[in-house]
């Protein structure tokens, strides 16, 4: 009996371990080849502000993340705060495609950002686009 119960559990642990065939890792792939073209675009944004601003910036840019995620194909948008330097802001921004971008640009809440950025409220402001690749 121990004999037969040790040989189980090598064939149950052994094939726990086994590499994964490429047709198994396909069956369970959840992106077609097709959709695998078709990755979502995010935006990233590093922006310093000026401290006797941040009032306004917080009201504008919660109003800006919320209007943003209400819109169709944006994925999420994060406004993330530095831990080091309290008025450094980064906004982490996913969208399906282009268009949801351009739609995004169009917005009321996305222009009071623009309007923020040309009343002097930012020290700095880069925007970086990124292809996405493996998220979740």
């Amino acid at each position: 009996k121990l004999a037969t119960l040790l040989t189980t559990i090598f064939a149950v642990t052994t094939s726990a371990f086994s590499p994964i065939s490429t047709s198994t890792h396909l069956q369970h792939n959840s992106r077609s080849s097709t959709q695998l073209f078709s990755m979502p675009i995010c935006i990233v944004v590093e922006a310093e502000i000026k401290e006797d601003r941040m009032d306004d910036f917080l009201d504008m840019i919660e109003k800006n993340a919320v209007g943003s995620r209400a819109e169709p194909g944006c994925i999420r948008f994060d406004v993330l705060q530095a831990a080091d330097q309290e008025n450094k802001f980064f906004f982490y921004e996913v969208y399906e495609d282009a268009a949801a971008i351009d739609f995004h640009k169009t917005q009321p809440h996305y222009a009071a950002w623009g309007t923020f950025k040309e009343s002097g409220g930012t020290l700095s402001s880069v925007s970086k686009k990124a292809s996405g690749k493996f998220m979740t």
